[in-house]
């Protein structure tokens, strides 16, 4: 039952505030919540409070369904029925990982989402202002069904070229570098745990390089080299590296960040300063902000929310209150 993959960084987000609006939710008492749950989450340290969070989900006087996720794909495929039945709404208990699995349900839905942050990192739900107390969060959920309140936040939506069938994030989609080492080290076997992401940093760094990406922001296209290219819809990725600092899920707007050729010293320099976003006032990154982004460059599978998505080249939208989110 371990479906869940790992980002390359672990650390502690600090919210932003974001005034999203208010959004009335159609739910009655017979429509049950369905509960996509990660057990491998942050390494399992919440497992023994889940049936507390259950309980605290049921304070608002719906039945409680956990849904049957032995893989991703049956997770998924779990998740969307749930929303076609018309559950009253679907709540994913882990990471950005478990949560970004259930944006491909409730995306674009009138199914509000809940998120019970139980993974390492938890990016979206920090930069959202879910409480990062798994309990607090399950109780938030119930108070917010109870009074029939959501909130309205954007999410991105990618496609490749020539289909319809969409992936959504609703945090960072990594393009670059990132993206890179998150394919190294998905390949490889040993190290185990966050000691393989730091082996796979190192390898990659030793053949750093730049590449060049066609970026087409609102219709008007350049080339760019670039070793590191980010689009946020939030600000943060990774558990706390805060990639794209300006990034505001409620704005209708993706922020796009460029980190130009660069030395391994640099890299390396500007590494920390991603925590604090900083790294954007060094005048080898570039920020832009825009409604549609088209990248395309050779050899790079992106990975968005931490999660594997689609190799380039690939259209990005942002779609305004697409997600209503409870809690």
């Amino acid at each position: 039952m371990r479906w869940a993959r790992r980002h390359y960084a672990v650390a502690v987000a600090t919210p932003d505030a974001h005034a999203a609006a208010i959004r009335p939710l159609a739910v009655t008492l017979d429509q049950s919540v369905a509960v996509l749950a990660n057990p491998s989450a942050g390494r399992g340290r919440h497992a023994g409070t889940f049936d507390e969070v259950l309980q605290r989900l049921r304070a608002a006087g719906h039945a409680v369904r956990v849904l049957d996720t032995p893989s991703r794909d049956a997770a998924l495929a779990a998740a969307r029925e749930a929303v076609h039945d018309g559950v009253a709404a679907l709540v994913a208990v882990g990471g950005d990982g478990t949560m970004h699995l259930a944006l491909q349900a409730v995306a674009g839905t009138s199914t509000p989402l809940g998120v019970v942050p139980a993974g390492t990192g938890n990016d979206f739900a920090t930069e959202v202002g879910v409480p990062t107390d798994p309990l607090a969060a399950a109780a938030a959920i119930a108070r917010g069904l109870a009074a029939g309140q959501g909130r309205a936040f954007d999410l991105a939506r990618m496609t490749a070229p020539g289909s319809t069938d969409p992936t959504w994030f609703g945090a960072v989609l990594g393009a670059g570098f990132d993206a890179v080492v998150n394919e190294r080290a998905n390949r490889m076997r040993w190290p185990r745990g966050p000691r393989r992401y730091d082996v796979a940093i190192m390898a990659e760094l030793a053949r750093l390089r730049a590449r060049t990406y066609s970026v087409t922001l609102d219709g008007v296209a350049s080339e760019e080299p670039a070793i590191l290219v980010a689009v946020g819809n939030t600000a943060s990725y990774g558990g706390g590296l805060r990639v794209c600092p300006d990034a505001d899920p409620t704005d209708g707007l993706l922020d796009v960040v460029i980190g130009r050729p660069m030395s391994r010293w640099t890299v390396t320099r500007l590494k920390p300063r991603l925590y604090a976003g900083t790294h954007v006032n060094d005048p080898l990154v570039v920020q832009h902000r825009a409604r549609e982004v088209v990248l395309a460059a050779e050899g790079i599978t992106t990975y968005a929310d931490g999660e594997r998505a689609l190799p380039l080249p690939v259209s990005i939208t942002a779609v305004p209150g697409a997600l209503t989110l409870v809690g």
